[in-house]
Formats: structure tokens, C-alpha cells, sequence
């Protein structure tokens, strides 16, 4: 029954974040596929921004069968798959109980209604406050329809400062501390901004050289936050996975719907519950 579950939830994750909308040097979909099925009367599926080894403890103890990690836990080709390296340990056990995994990455966060449409509409105040649109080019599917884009641009109807701007970021990803480069140009942190340039993750090759008043995205390395504020641009970092784990409820809800459709209760699943990872973190803690 797992089997059946697994593919029930890579169709379901192709229809929420069709793969092809991924980036050329991703690694998206099904990265492990478990051959062993245990005999269970819960079917669970666990997601997460990264597999960690508190996450997979966490799927064990909870008797998840699938893993939708965000991050792809194959990201390069490997040569081996030994006990010798952690990460590959947690892979190697994760195949042994039975749990498979699947990450959708860029194509999560390309995808209209995805990651960046939701940091995006975070930092407008109220619906109709301010415009979202493509950053990069937009991704046409088969059909000629726009499926998404990279990144996003918001453009607010009325210009606020940047510590407004700072407060509802901070509000939104449930932080207490930002960092933030301020151009030489600028006076104070109430120096009034209007576009707003988003990347989730690592957005430095992404947002660099693109016109807007501020760049917010996970990280940047220093040279290029150096470029950006030489620029004359607002910088605003909030660590990689911060700008990514808030979205993992709205994923969930998304996912149960579609398992939730006929053609999944067809298949004779019966109730499938969608898990939000406890154990999953951002990596570093300021101390």
C-alpha cells in the first residue's frame, strides 16, 4: 500500500508544482524510492525543508512512508552510498524502514501560488496594497498558459519605510532579527522604499542587477551584498531556510486536498494525513 501511496503523492506534488517548472541544475522528484512496504493502517506523509537526522527520527516515530523534503537530499551525482557519511547514513535508513522520498525545490517556488508568491504577498499589507509580478521571465507551460516564474517583484501602490517594511518581514517569517544593508545614500532606516525584489533561498545570482529599491531573499554572499548596497539597493537576509519553512502549512493543506480528491480515494488509501515537520529547523541560531 506505501507503493500506492508514493505515486498517489508524486502526482499529486506534479500537479501542485509541476516538475518541469524546476531549474536546469535542480534535482527534483522522486530521489529515493524504498522497496520495502510494511504493513500499516496509517498512511502518513511528513514534510519538511530539509531531511535531517531529527527528521527522520521524527518519520520513523510517527510511521510516515513518505518524506517531501523541499531541499533534494541527492543533489550531486554520488559514486557511493556508504554508513561513512551522515547524510547518506540518513538515505540508507531512511530506504530500510520503508520511506521514500521526493523534494519539488524550484518548482515550488516557481510556481504561481508557491514560495515566492507567498513571501511576496507577506510583505503587502492588505490585498490590493501593491502588485506582484515576475521577477524573471515567466514559464509557459504546454498549453501556452503561464505556470510561473523566477523569483518575484512587488510593487506597492504607496511607498513605506523601510523599518515598516522590516516589521512586516520579520512578522511574517516569526523572527526577532534580520540583517539588513543599507545603501550609503540613505539617511535612516525610515527611508522610504517601494519595490521590493524576492528570492527564496540563496537569491544573490538571481536578484543582482535587477531594479528595485530592496532585495529580500534568504542569503548573499559578501562580495555580492556588497555590490547590491553599492548599487544603492536595501538588502534584507533572513537566513536560507527561514525563507522557505512558514510555507510548509500552506503545502500541506495543498497536498491533503488533492489526496483527498477521487481519483486518490480510488485507489483505496482511505484517509491520508499530511504532516508538518516538528523537527525541522533552521540550521544556525543566533546566541
Amino acid at each position: 500500500m506505501s507503493l500506492t501511496l508514493l505515486k498517489a503523492v508524486c502526482r499529486s506534488m506534479e500537479r501542485i508544482a509541476p516538475l518541469r517548472l524546476a531549474e536546469k541544475w535542480d534535482n527534483v522528484g522522486l530521489l529515493l524510492e524504498s522497496p520495502i512496504q510494511k504493513p500499516t493502517d496509517r498512511h502518513r506523509v511528513l514534510l519538511t525543508i530539509d531531511l535531517t537526522t531529527a527528521v527522520f527520527a521524527e518519520s520513523v516515530s510517527k510511521s510516515a512512508s513518505v518524506i517531501v523534503a523541499y531541499h533534494p537530499t541527492i543533489f550531486k551525482g554520488l559514486k557511493s552510498l556508504t554508513l561513512n557519511d551522515p547524510l547518506q547514513t540518513t538515505l540508507l535508513r531512511c530506504a530500510a524502514e520503508g520511506i521514500s522520498v521526493f523534494s519539488p525545490h524550484t518548482a515550488l517556488d516557481s510556481v504561481w501560488g508557491g514560495v515566492n508568491d507567498w513571501l511576496a504577498e507577506g510583505v503587502i499589507c492588505e490585498k490590493g496594497d501593491g502588485e506582484v509580478s515576475a521577477l524573471v521571465g515567466e514559464k509557459i507551460g504546454p498549453a501556452g498558459e503561464s505556470e510561473g516564474a523566477e523569483g518575484r517583484l512587488v510593487t506597492l501602490k504607496v511607498p513605506i519605510p523601510m523599518d515598516v517594511l522590516e516589521r512586516r518581514i520579520k512578522s511574517l517569517l516569526n523572527l526577532s532579527q534580520l540583517q539588513v544593508g543599507y545603501p550609503a545614500t540613505t539617511e535612516s532606516r525610515s527611508a522610504s522604499v517601494r519595490s521590493i525584489a524576492i528570492c527564496a533561498g540563496s537569491g544573490g545570482s538571481m536578484l543582482l542587477g535587477t531594479e528595485a529599491d530592496v532585495y529580500f531573499t534568504g542569503e548573499m554572499s559578501h562580495h555580492e551584498v556588497l555590490a547590491a548596497v553599492a548599487a544603492g539597493k536595501h538588502v534584507v537576509l533572513c537566513g536560507h531556510t527561514n525563507t522557505e519553512r512558514g510555507y510548509l502549512p500552506i503545502l500541506a493543506s495543498k497536498l491533503r486536498s488533492e489526496l483527498e480528491g477521487e481519483e486518490i480515494q480510488a485507489q483505496g488509501l482511505g484517509n491520508v494525513e499530511v504532516l508538518v515537520s516538528e523537527a525541522d529547523c533552521h540550521p544556525l541560531q543566533f546566541v
